[in-house]
């Protein structure tokens, strides 16, 4: 196992990352900020009060369940954990910071693309991750990252988070 990322390096790759994104939304419409459930929200969560010191708060969050749009669904069926979608505003002609935890395939990205465009027509859907770790299997990138890293197929990347796992790092195993 690798760390790559403590406490005090995971907060400092998200303030970088609040700046980076508040340095690229659009000024002239509402922003919002989405994350994939689980931990992804999470990351959404931390993300408000940085965009808000960075000069760009957000004027809507959410927590998005993208099981039921998974393209593996038949293959976990009864297994799968369908959790709520927690969008209470209309996402049509915002500026949609959509955040992950980890990218790889590009599946699960794919998954909330469809998921949010069953819920409207945002003006704009940007990508924030806080680890890239390559092995795409779409034409998804992100558009603001935390920390990228080329794995193997066989690797993992653990994100663990405080509310999550009573702890914030992030490793390579």
């Amino acid at each position: 196992m690798s760390k790559l990322l403590d406490r005090e390096q995971m907060k400092i790759t998200l303030e970088r990352m609040a700046r980076e994104i508040a340095a690229g939304v659009a000024r002239d419409h509402a922003v919002a900020v989405v994350g994939i459930r689980r931990r992804g929200e999470v990351l959404a969560e931390r993300l408000k009060p940085l965009l808000q010191q960075a000069g760009a708060p957000p004027r809507h969050h959410g927590a998005l369940d993208i099981t039921l749009y998974r393209d593996d669904l038949t293959t976990i069926g009864p297994h799968a954990v369908v959790r709520a979608t927690e969008i209470d505003f209309d996402i049509t002609d915002t500026w949609l910071v959509l955040v992950d935890d980890v990218l790889y395939t590009g599946r699960s990205v794919r998954a909330a693309l469809d998921a949010l465009t069953d819920l409207g027509r945002p003006r704009a859907i940007r990508l924030a991750v806080l680890v890239d770790r390559g092995g795409r299997e779409l034409p998804i990138q992100p558009d603001f990252v935390g920390l990228a890293i080329k794995t193997e197929a066989d690797a993992n990347i653990s994100v663990r988070l405080e509310e999550v796992d009573g702890i914030d790092e992030v490793e390579l195993e």
